[in-house]
C-alpha cells in the first residue's frame, strides 16, 4: 500500500552558467502555447483573422507577467519589495560571489494576475474596437486551462505546499526551498487546484460549443471567476501559509483576496441583460 509520495524531482531541467531552465517556466509557457492553439479555433469558428489573436496575445502575455508579479510583492510582502522597488522589476540577482544570475520572477500572485490581463484586455478592446465581454469571455476559456498548468508548475517547483497530511496521497517534497518540509508528508494542494481548474475549463469549452451563438455576454467570465476562486477559497484551508503575517488569520490573503472574485462571478452570471444571446462578432476593416 502507498502511503506516501516522495516528489524527487529537481526544480530546475537544466543550469548553465547564468541561466536555469525551470519546469515552472516550461508549464507557465504552455499554458500559453495550448491557449493559443484553442483560440485559435475560436477564432476560425467564428470568422476573426488570426492577426487579431496575434495582437491578443501580447497583450494577454505582457498584463498577465506584470499583475502577477505587482500583485505578489503588493499583496504578499509588500515591505520587502516597496525597500528594493528595483526588485519588483528585475528578472536578476546578484550572485554571493559576484556577477549576476538571471532568477526569472520568482513570486507571481494569480490574482494580480487576473487583474492585469482584465486591465489588458480593456486597453487591446480599446484600441482595436473589439466588445470588451466578448473579449474576456473567450480569454475565460482558456484561463481555466493556463492556471493548471501553473499549479503543475508550482508542484515541480516544491512551492505553494499544503499542511501535513495522513492521507494516503500526501507528498514529500524533497526538494523545497524550504529545508524544514523536507520530511513531512503534505497536502499536494497544488494539484488539488491543477486538477478543480482543469475540471472548469472543460465545463466552460463544452458550454462554449453547445450554446454558441446563444451565450448571455459576461456568462462564461462569471462562472471562471466563480467556480476558479471557490474552489481556490476551500482549498486554501489545507494549504500551507505563504507568508508570516497570515499566522492566526481566520482567513488567509488567498482568500480574502478570492471573495471579491467570486461576488463579481455570482453578478456576471445573474446580472440582467437586454441581450438576448451574443451575436457572431465579424472582422471589420484591418486587424
Amino acid at each position: 500500500m502507498i502511503t506516501v509520495i516522495e516528489w524527487n524531482v529537481k526544480p530546475q531541467i537544466a543550469t548553465f552558467d547564468f541561466i536555469e531552465l525551470r519546469w515552472y517556466s516550461l508549464m507557465f509557457l504552455l499554458g500559453f502555447v495550448f491557449g493559443y492553439y484553442i483560440l485559435n479555433k475560436i477564432f476560425k469558428k467564428e470568422g476573426l483573422p488570426v492577426e487579431l489573436l496575434d495582437k491578443l496575445t501580447f497583450y494577454v502575455v505582457i498584463s498577465t507577467i506584470i499583475g502577477a508579479r505587482l500583485g505578489h510583492c503588493l499583496f504578499y510582502e509588500p515591505q520587502e519589495y516597496l525597500s528594493k522597488p528595483l526588485t519588483m522589476i528585475l528578472p536578476f540577482e546578484s550572485k554571493p560571489g559576484g556577477g549576476i544570475q538571471f532568477t526569472g520572477y520568482r513570486g507571481l500572485a494569480s490574482h494580480g494576475g487576473i487583474v492585469g490581463v482584465l486591465l489588458g484586455l480593456y486597453l487591446y478592446a480599446r484600441k482595436f474596437k473589439r466588445p470588451y465581454l466578448w473579449i474576456v469571455d473567450r480569454l475565460a476559456i482558456v484561463g481555466a486551462l493556463a492556471g493548471a498548468f501553473i499549479r503543475l508548475g508550482n508542484f515541480f517547483n516544491h512551492e505553494i505546499v499544503g499542511e501535513p497530511t495522513t492521507l494516503p496521497w500526501g507528498v514529500k517534497f524533497l526538494h523545497s526551498a524550504d529545508p524544514s518540509i523536507h520530511n513531512l508528508v503534505l497536502h499536494p494542494a497544488q494539484l488539488y487546484e491543477a486538477i478543480c481548474y482543469l475540471i472548469i475549463f472543460v465545463v466552460l469549452i463544452v458550454l462554449y460549443y453547445r450554446k454558441y451563438p446563444n451565450l448571455k455576454p459576461g456568462l462564461l467570465t462569471g462562472l471562471l471567476f466563480t467556480l476558479i476562486f471557490t474552489a481556490r477559497f476551500f482549498i486554501e484551508f489545507v494549504k500551507d501559509i505563504q507568508v508570516d503575517f497570515e499566522k492566526g488569520m481566520a482567513l488567509n490573503m488567498g482568500q480574502l483576496l478570492s471573495i471579491p472574485f467570486i461576488a463579481l462571478g455570482l453578478y456576471m452570471i445573474f446580472r440582467k441583460t437586454d441581450v438576448k444571446g451574443e451575436k457572431k462578432v465579424k472582422a471589420k476593416g484591418k486587424a
